[in-house]
Parts: C-alpha cells; sequence; structure tokens
C-alpha cells in the first residue's frame, strides 16, 4: 500500500517534528524580516538590511567546515532544543533598543553557525524517526511545509511590522523559537548519539573530505548546490526587475516549488526519480532564459511558477545520497547540504546584484539561468542511473565507533 503524508503522522515522533521545524522557520522568517527593517530604519542601508536578512545563511559556511562532526556526535534531542533556545535568545537580544550594530551582527553570525548545526542534527534524526522508504515523502512533506510557513510568516510578519514595530515583531519571533525548543523536548524521545568520539573541526573537515571524496558523491553535492544556488540569485533580482509584481513573483515561484516537492515525494514512482533527476534540474532554468527579452509580466510569471516545480530535483538527489552515505555520517552529510546551499544560494544572490550592477537586471537573471543550464549538463554523466548504485551495507564507517579525531 503506497504511504502518503497523512501515514507519516501515524510515525511515532514525526508529529512534534515537524511541529517544530515549522516553528523555528515561522520564527526565522518573521525574525529576519523585521531584523532588516529595523537596520534599514537604523542605517538607512540597503546593503546592512540585506545582511541582517540573509547574513546568517552565508555563516554556514564555516559552521559546515568547523562544526558539523557535532551533528551525529551529539544527542539529538538535547543539541535541537539548545540549539532553538540560542536562536530564540538571538532574536531576543538584537531586538534590544541599545544593542551596537557590531553585536547584532555578531549575534547574527552566532545563529548562523548554529542554524547550521541544527540542519544537520535535524536532517540526520529524521533518518532515525522514518524508516529508509519514507525518507524522500518526509522530505518532501518538510519542503511543503516550510514553503507554506514561510509565505505565511512573511505575511504575519508584514501584520505585526503594521500592529506594532520592528522590535515587537522580533520578539513574536523570539516566542514562537521557545516554543520550537519546548516543542522537542517533550515531543521527542532521547536518543544516543549515532556516531562516537569528540566533536572538533579537524573531525569535521576530515568527515567532509571523506564525504566529498567520492566522485559520485561530489557530483551530487554539486548538483544540489550550484544549479539551485543560482536560481536563487535569479530570484533576488524579482524587486529591481519588476517591483510592482516582485511580490507576485515571489508567490508564484513557491506555488511552484510546492507543486512540484508534492509531485515529487508523492506521486512519482520509484523507478522513474533517477531518470527525471537531470530534467527537472534543467526545467529549474531554463524557463528563466525568456528574460533575455525583457518579457512583461505575464509572461514572467509563467516563466518562474513552472521553473520552480524544477526545485523537486533536490528532493531525488537527496534520497540518493542519503543511499550513498557511510554508515554514522548522516547528520554531517545532510548538515553539509544545508549550509552549502544556503551559502551557494547566498553568494549567487551576490553576484546576480553585481552583475545587474553593471548590466540591468534582466541580462543578470539571463546569465545566471544559462549558467545553471551549463552546469545542470557538465555533471549530468557523472549522474546517470548507473552511477547513483547503493553502497553494499557492510561498507566500512570513515569515523569509527569509540575514535576521536
Amino acid at each position: 500500500m503506497p504511504r502518503t503524508y497523512r501515514s507519516l503522522t501515524r510515525t511515532s515522533e514525526f508529529t512534534p517534528f515537524l511541529a517544530a521545524a515549522a516553528l523555528r522557520t515561522t520564527a526565522s522568517t518573521i525574525g529576519g524580516l523585521a531584523l532588516a527593517v529595523l537596520l534599514y530604519e537604523r542605517t538607512s542601508s540597503p546593503l546592512l538590511a540585506a545582511l541582517g536578512m540573509f547574513g546568517p545563511s552565508l555563516a554556514q559556511v564555516l559552521g559546515a567546515t568547523v562544526l558539523m562532526s557535532a551533528a551525529d556526535a551529539v544527542p539529538p534531542r538535547a543539541a535541537l532544543t539548545a540549539l532553538a533556545a540560542f536562536a530564540s535568545l538571538g532574536t531576543a537580544l538584537v531586538a534590544a533598543p541599545a544593542l551596537p550594530l557590531w553585536a547584532v551582527f555578531a549575534v547574527l553570525l552566532g545563529q548562523g553557525l548554529a542554524d547550521s548545526l541544527a540542519g544537520g542534527v535535524r536532517y540526520g534524526l529524521l533518518t532515525e524517526i522514518l524508516p529508509p522508504g519514507d525518507y524522500l515523502l518526509g522530505r518532501s512533506l518538510l519542503a511543503v511545509c516550510g514553503g507554506v510557513t514561510q509565505i505565511a510568516g512573511f505575511a504575519t510578519g508584514g501584520l505585526l511590522l503594521a500592529a506594532l514595530s520592528p522590535r515587537g515583531a522580533l520578539s513574536v519571533a523570539a516566542g514562537l523559537g521557545l516554543a520550537g525548543a519546548l516543542t522537542v523536548r517533550f515531543g521527542l524521545r532521547n536518543r544516543p548519539p549515532r556516531a562516537s568520539g569528540r566533536p572538533s573541526p579537524a573531525r569535521t573537515w576530515h568527515t567532509n573530505v571523506l564525504l566529498l571524496s567520492d566522485p559520485t558523491r561530489r557530483t551530487l553535492y554539486l548538483a544540489l548546490w550550484v544549479p539551485n544556488g543560482l536560481i536563487v540569485g535569479c530570484e533576488s533580482l524579482f524587486v529591481p526587475y519588476d517591483p510592482a509584481h516582485a511580490g507576485l513573483l515571489f508567490g508564484c515561484a513557491a506555488a511552484g516549488m510546492l507543486v512540484g516537492d508534492t509531485l515529487a515525494g508523492r506521486w512519482l514512482p520509484a523507478r522513474s526519480r533517477a531518470r527525471l533527476a537531470g530534467p527537472l534540474r534543467l526545467l529549474l532554468a531554463v524557463p528563466y532564459l525568456v528574460f533575455a527579452t525583457e518579457p512583461g509580466p505575464l509572461v514572467a510569471v509563467v516563466a518562474v511558477t513552472v521553473a520552480s516545480v524544477g526545485y523537486s530535483a533536490g528532493l531525488l538527489m537527496q534520497e540518493r545520497l542519503v543511499e550513498l552515505l557511510p554508515p554514522g555520517t548522516q547528520g554531517q552529510a545532510l548538515g553539509l547540504h544545508s549550509a552549502g546551499l544556503l551559502a551557494l544560494q547566498g553568494l549567487c544572490a551576490v553576484l546576480a546584484g553585481t552583475i545587474a550592477q553593471y548590466s540591468s537586471p534582466a541580462v543578470a537573471i539571463t546569465a545566471l539561468a544559462g549558467a545553471s543550464v551549463l552546469v545542470t549538463l557538465a555533471l549530468g554523466p557523472g549522474l546517470r542511473p548507473s552511477r547513483l548504485r547503493v553502497r553494499p551495507p557492510h561498507s566500512p564507517s570513515p569515523v569509527p565507533r569509540g575514535t576521536a579525531q
């Protein structure tokens, strides 16, 4: 009998796991929007406002390179509870009226590092809560839930900014973050770490090198990071391209992504997944090439909506990645994927803005979309279904239990 989204809710712990993730996403969305407005009011600087909203994503690079070994070496419930509480405290701190700017960005750096580790712990824990055959369906539901809560978070954030103030909205975000921490603490059972040994930057580097040393895994990571990041760079130019319809473009992009994630996670047969990941990556980029003609709102909306269905390629490739992971590395491997993806998105947004500064938004969107197509075609031979075979179950662990590095 095929599994459904509803059947996942009957799996012990999945409902509180999903609720905690939704609370964290809502809190970060409201908090990021409120902080961007607050910083712009304080400084009149678009750059500082943008860094207030996206700075934590860029900090994930540092987390992925020095902290990620802890994702498998700590008890997941305790770690997620502490990290969610830390994020909530940071959001409350940046709302303080007397906090200097340097301290605001220091807090954001800390939140970015914590978020990078939380992503690894969270997605590693998902592989324990759900049986292997349900991982794709579970990630699909998480992606759908994340998209819905982001849209709701932006809408709620706008209402809170109008009804209260940026600091009032930040206080609400801090409360939601604390609710997420309590949901983890009382909704999930205690589990031991997946790997033993002491977390350290050296161990993080060792496992990252090991994960990326396998050609198939390395190609999967690049395919997960680069085409997606380049298209997010295109999306970062919706406001300068068409200020009057930017909200509509963002909304349609979210809608297309939700449709793609639902179809890929719920309805796509297993035998078709490996074959369709490549075409979906192309679908993510090709419609954006129409921006070379500087289309009007109707054509732009259609192109963005259709293209965003291609984000579902990431779900299909994650399923393959999980099957190829050495034992005891699930948390770090999935955290590396999440941190690298967010970092590439931030860097590509900066790249898109730089190109647009010296040409035009339409030229920059077309250039990044073309680069995404080229990267997808270049990586295609390494992602053929015959290359994505599951490793034998007796493959040795790269980080043996009982050893510290």
